[in-house]
Order: structure tokens, then C-alpha cells, then sequence
């Protein structure tokens, strides 16, 4: 019997997602939304490709949490993106209020799944979802690490001219400006690329890595990337799915770790069939330990706002 994926929101991000994870033949996919027509569309549209990719897999779009029932994994896109004239206070209170229904919602029809939350902001909403489904923090993990540390290795990649596979990239702490992106581990081929990037260039790849989302929405204007955020919670899904044991950068409740308690923040965490299966601890300097608790307090200063 295949496995079941929900993505709940069929917007970009969702409908990519559905896509991808379709693409590589990792489970049936529900596409659920409140618009109607919508998921049903592309839920069909991306059926009509199985038989060209040779793919049996099968897509089904919905409006109804009943056929989301007995999921394996949930990956949760839905929420609406920050508008003209709108304070991140305002779009924090509209998508927490989004989460609470679609949490309870999911939940009741999946009981024993495991959460993937994309929703922004991805910290504060990761942490909503924790709250609200009681779920273990096994099962409720956020994208945000895995999207950042393939832009970094992107950029790197370009740098050097050299094959995107080359490159192991980590980037630590929330998903924004606050991300804490690790030079020191982050290699080419086994090279540290402090080794072969000066200094001064690598700030600023550093740099373009956090403003990353920031850059592709000055392009599009009307909206923001998908592609790759899409990408990244099918890594994620795949690594729990087939058990891979994979080291991932996500956003995980830490209990201590890091010297951080009660809060979600990007971390290296390894994925498997039990959703979150261990925190890898790394040695940080003393100024990478200051960015990475700066960054876990603006993930707190968010989740005050809403009360979590």
C-alpha cells in the first residue's frame, strides 16, 4: 500500500509540492483547500501527467478534511503572504488564526501523523503547530534550513564553478534575516570554503543567502518563490518516507539544546520514519552562538505576540 501525503494549500508552494513529490513516485498526494475548484484542478491536471512521467502515483484535490484521512505525513503551506500596508503583527495573527483551523482539522482525520510546516512566519507558525496538535516534537518539524543551505550551495556552486553536488552547505537558526549560515561547515568536496573564498566575497554570499526569499520577490513583485521551498519540503518528506536517516537543517523544538529551551529553531536534525529522530549538536564559536541566540529571540518575540 503507497504511502499518503496531504499538502494542505494549493497555491504555489503547495501545488509545486504535490508536483515534486508526485514526480519522484513517493506516496499519493491529497491537495486540500478552501478555494474550491482549485485543488480539484491541478489535483487532476498533475494525475494527467502520471501516465507521461510513468509515475503511478495518485493525485486527488479536495475541500474535504475527510480525505485527508489516515495521512503519513502533512505538509502544511497554507496562510496568506504579507500585503501592501500590513505589519508582520497582522500577518502573524492571520495565519496563526489559519493554523488553529487547519492543525484541528488535520488532526482529527490523521492522528498519527507527522507534521511538515512551511507556513510563514515558519518559526512562530511551527511552533503554533506544536502547540495546538500536542503532537511530540518528533512530529512537528518546520522547512526553512533545508531552502536557505540549497540557496547558499547555490550561490557557492556559482562562485566556484563547480558541480551543485560538490557543495555541503549548513545554515542555522530562523528562517529571515536572522538565519545563521555556518562558513566553517559548509565544503566543497571536503574543502572548507573558507579555504577558498576570501573573506570579504563570502559575507557577502552570506549575505545574499539571507535575503534570498527577499530577492525573488523584487522580481516577481506579485508574489514570492515556490520552486524551491517546494523542493525542499519534498527532501524532507522523502527522507522521512524511506527512512534515510538524512542529516537536514530544520526548524526543531530544542529542549536545552544549543542553550536554547522551549522554542523552535533551525538546527541539523536527522530525518527517518519516525519524523525528527535526533538533534546533531555542533561546536559554535562564541560569536556564531550569539547570532544563533539572537535569532532564537526574534522567533520568541513572535511567538509573545500570539501567545504560544
Amino acid at each position: 500500500m503507497r504511502k499518503k501525503v496531504t499538502v494542505v494549500g494549493s497555491g504555489n508552494v503547495g501545488a509545486t509540492a504535490a508536483h515534486w513529490i508526485a514526480s519522484k513516485e513517493l506516496a499519493d498526494v491529497v491537495l486540500i483547500d478552501i478555494a474550491e475548484g482549485i485543488p480539484q484542478g491541478k489535483g487532476l491536471d498533475l494525475l494527467e501527467a502520471m501516465p507521461i512521467e510513468k509515475r503511478d502515483c495518485h493525485i486527488f484535490g479536495t475541500n474535504d478534511y475527510a480525505d485527508t484521512a489516515d495521512s503519513d505525513i502533512v505538509v502544511i503551506t497554507a496562510g496568506i503572504p504579507r500585503k501592501p500596508g500590513m505589519s508582520r503583527d497582522d500577518l502573524l495573527q492571520t495565519n496563526y488564526k489559519i493554523m488553529q483551523d487547519v492543525v484541528g482539522k488535520v488532526i482529527a482525520k490523521s492522528p498519527n501523523c507527522i507534521l511538515i510546516v512551511v507556513s510563514n512566519p515558519l518559526d512562530a507558525m511551527t511552533q503554533a503547530a506544536f502547540k495546538i496538535s500536542g503532537f511530540p516534537k518528533s512530529r512537528v518539524i518546520g522547512m526553512a534550513g533545508v531552502l536557505d543551505s540549497s540557496r547558499f550551495r547555490t550561490f557557492i556552486a556559482e562562485e566556484l564553478n563547480v558541480s551543485v553536488e560538490n557543495v555541503t552547505a549548513f545554515v542555522l537558526g530562523g528562517h529571515g534575516d536572522t538565519m545563521v549560515p555556518l562558513p566553517r561547515y559548509s565544503t566543497v568536496a571536503g574543502i572548507p570554503i573558507t579555504e577558498l573564498i576570501p573573506a570579504e566575497r563570502l559575507k557577502q554570499i552570506v549575505e545574499r543567502t539571507a535575503n534570498g526569499g527577499a530577492e525573488i520577490v523584487k522580481y516577481l513583485k506579485t508574489g514570492s518563490a515556490y520552486y524551491a521551498p517546494s523542493a525542499a519540503a519534498t527532501e524532507m518528506v522523502e527522507a522521512i518516507l524511506k527512512d534515510k536517516k538524512k542529516i537536514l537543517p530544520c526548524a526543531a523544538y530544542l529542549e536545552g539544546e544549543y542553550g536554547i529551551s522551549g522554542l523552535f529553531v533551525g538546527v541539523p536534525c536527522k530525518l527517518g520514519s519516525n519524523g525528527l529522530e535526533q538533534i546533531i549538536q555542533i561546536k559554535l564559536t562564541a560569536e556564531e552562538q550569539t547570532a544563533l541566540d539572537k535569532s532564537a529571540a526574534a522567533v520568541k518575540e513572535l511567538c509573545a505576540v500570539i501567545g504560544i
